[in-house]
């Protein structure tokens, strides 16, 4: 009797939004933003260099809701399959909050700076359990 093998739900979530991505980059239309945090101007992060893109507290905060229930999915996965989700989450969560996957692709330390100050605990995690020293280490998009 074959075996079955159960897929995860952050696995199909991950495929979704590769699909998605893959969609906006060949000219499709972008699925419709669920969330209504964006980006601002205002109050620039401390730890920001000049001239960088800055993130409401709100899209921040939405980055680490993002992050936060994958945790055990990354442990469970392990550090490569975790990395795609990981990609796959930050290229949604860019998509999101006005398309800003090019500033992140441009400042991958943006969301190690976002999460740092807004989850800490939660990015420690995820570093631990993706095995990387930097959320922008695991960035490939």
């Amino acid at each position: 009797m074959p075996q079955r093998r159960w897929i995860s739900r952050s696995v199909l979530w991950t495929a979704g939004v590769l699909a998605a991505a893959t969609l906006t980059a060949c000219g499709g239309t972008p699925p419709a933003s669920t969330g209504s945090a964006g980006t601002t101007a205002s109050a620039a992060p401390t730890t920001a260099p000049a001239g960088t893109l800055t993130i409401s507290p709100s899209s921040a905060a939405q980055l680490c809701d993002m992050i936060k229930p994958e945790l055990s999915n990354f442990r469970v996965q392990g550090p490569t399959l975790g990395r795609i989700s990981l990609n796959a989450m930050v290229h949604d969560w860019g998509l999101r909050n006005g398309g800003i996957n090019g500033h992140v692709l441009a400042d991958k330390a943006m969301i190690d700076r976002v999460t740092t100050e807004s989850c800490p605990e939660v990015r420690t995690e995820a570093l631990t359990a993706l095995e990387l020293p930097s959320l922008a280490a695991g960035l490939a998009f």
